[in-house]
């Protein structure tokens, strides 16, 4: 068989001990250089007709495995590694028209509350006062305060449908959680 009929496919299989070897000095991982000799043989097979006949075949793919791997270490720097997926489920948001929707519920409610019980969740709830700034605000005591919130945020639940505990407001912003009686930033669902 003469150099101008040979396949270099035919010195892939010869190749494989050397690449195997340059892949585990690059990645440092058994598996991982396995992997990226696989690569580096599908590439070669794929791309057999840019080989240039009568120059080195072994130095080719070795050019092939070295600029997958560093091809694939840019593309990795750029990743989070995360198996669990732990990281991507703290990125997942709830879409906004569930809490435009709540929201538009929450003011209808609002709307239904007394005068009193309004002024109260807006004082101690939304605008953040304390208790007694509140209670010297309305001229009242500081339990009267105390009780028409409490009254103000059951019967705003009720009005919403919420039972006891139930966080159907996730995604709802900061005032108006401060209203209906949770501290804090919205938790997700």
């Amino acid at each position: 068989m003469s150099n101008a009929s040979h396949d270099p496919r035919d010195g892939l299989v010869a190749a494989l001990p050397s690449l195997r070897a340059f892949a585990i000095s690059l990645t440092r991982n058994v598996a991982a250089a396995d992997d990226l000799v696989q690569d580096t043989v599908v590439k070669a097979w794929t791309h057999i007709d840019k080989f240039q006949p009568g120059t080195n075949f072994q130095a080719w793919l070795f050019t092939i495995l070295r600029n997958t791997f560093y091809s694939d270490r840019r593309k990795t720097k750029r990743e989070v590694a995360d198996p669990d997926g732990i990281h991507a489920g703290s990125l997942s948001v709830r879409p906004d028209h569930d809490g435009k929707l709540i929201f538009a519920e929450f003011e209808a409610a609002f709307d239904r509350l007394s005068p009193e019980h309004r002024e109260v969740l807006i004082l101690v709830g939304a605008s953040g006062f304390s208790v007694e700034e509140a209670a010297g605000m309305m001229n009242v005591a500081a339990g009267t305060v105390k009780s028409r919130a409490s009254r103000a945020r059951r019967r705003l639940a009720e009005l919403m449908g919420m039972a006891e505990g139930e966080d159907v407001l996730a995604g709802v912003d900061a005032q108006t959680m401060a209203v209906i009686g949770r501290s804090g930033p919205p938790q997700a669902a």
